[in-house]
């Protein structure tokens, strides 16, 4: 995995991944060619009410069939130095079992507990077929960069809502690589609340048909933070569909960028893509950048849009809450609450919702 990583390390900077976070930037020395030594986070599984794991559930150390099995190539055109880097500096390999037919009625609780200079996993997610369940990837701890991939499948008719929340307060790359089998039906979630740099690359195959994915993010940057996103979907088998909506709400010196690319293959047939990027800048020296792209090869879709917003809080919204009784303080923190509420709403269950709001409260009142 070295030396693939190494004829990828190369990066073009005029790729959209790479405009804003150079690879140099990102890379925990700076040195592109350096692998410095890297400690494993620790992991936990639970559930989030309190409850014993159910039977058919088990996280434990990956074998080499796993990885045969649920390894991607990790080719992701012009970002695949992230995920080759994080490959070869893993020092094992973690992987997530969700044995057939198994129904979860309270979210399923991953920690991922980081530490020391240079943290760095691999994670195999093996989702078995009519899974109904909700995953909640927690990464919080103090290591100074954190590396992680994830990798693996969503089996056949399989209902999951996974979200993974980022409350690491340090440099952290995230990379994923999942695949959606047949009549797969997937909600992603990503929730940022105190990262100072992250660059998280995003890739998922509709390959077979009847896939659904919706890909939400609900993006908290303040003070100097650098947050870069990259989600790429592609849809290769027939009648398949997906939406990602992303929420970036940006304060002080702060800066996200936004990217997507909705590929549709030749052979399609009855795809349905659709992107949406919300910037809300809090501050006038907060930037956002949102770029958007489709690339269409199959002519028998259903549809394929895009869009953007960028803008501060609407003043008539601050006028009208004042006229209820709040503060301009009040206000501003409950508009700022709602706009990033929103993708949360959709990323599962009340019990699931409430869960997320907890963890990024004390962030939201920073800002």
């Amino acid at each position: 995995m070295r030396k693939t990583y190494l004829e990828n390390s190369d990066t073009d900077r005029a790729a959209h991944i790479w405009r804003y976070t150079p690879w140099k930037k990102a890379h925990p020395t700076g040195e592109v060619g350096d692998f410095p030594p890297s400690t494993s986070p620790n992991i936990g599984i639970s559930l989030v009410n309190g409850s014993p794991v159910p039977e058919g559930i088990t996280i434990e150390e990956a074998t080499d069939s796993d990885l045969k099995r649920l390894g991607q190539s990790l080719d992701f055109d012009n970002g695949t130095a992230a995920p080759t880097f994080i490959a070869s500096l893993a020092p094992s390999i973690s992987i997530l079992k969700i044995e057939n037919k198994t129904i979860i009625e309270s979210p399923l609780l991953i920690k991922i507990q980081t530490s020391g200079e240079t943290c760095a996993i691999r994670l195999l997610i093996d989702i078995g077929s009519q899974v109904e369940c909700e995953i909640v990837t927690l990464i919080e701890g103090d290591a100074k960069w954190t590396g992680i991939l994830r990798e693996g499948r969503y089996g056949q008719n399989s209902i999951v809502n996974d979200v993974v929340t980022q409350i690491t307060g340090q440099r952290l790359i995230r990379c994923d690589a999942l695949s959606l089998e047949r009549d797969a039906q997937i909600k992603a979630g990503t929730v940022n609340a105190s990262s100072s740099q992250a660059k998280i690359d995003i890739r998922h195959w509709l390959s077979e048909p009847g896939s659904s994915l919706k890909v939400n993010g609900s993006i908290l940057s303040s003070k100097e933070d650098h947050l870069d996103s990259h989600i790429e979907i592609t849809h290769s088998g027939k009648e398949t569909r997906s939406r990602l909506e992303w929420h970036s709400a940006c304060g002080e010196k702060s800066n996200t960028t936004g990217t997507g690319m909705l590929r549709i293959d030749a052979g399609a047939k009855g795809a349905d893509a659709g992107q949406l990027f919300h910037n809300l800048l809090l501050s006038k020296k907060a930037t956002a950048n949102s770029i958007p792209e489709l690339e269409v090869l199959e002519s028998e879709v259903v549809g394929c849009g895009h869009g953007t917003a960028n803008g501060p809080i609407d003043e008539e919204q601050l006028f009208y809450l004042s006229t209820r009784g709040f503060d301009e303080e009040q206000a501003r923190s409950a508009l700022i609450a709602a706009f990033l509420n929103a993708p949360l709403t959709d990323m599962g269950s009340q019990e699931l919702h409430g869960y997320l709001i907890e963890r990024i409260q004390n962030h939201l009142r920073s800002i």
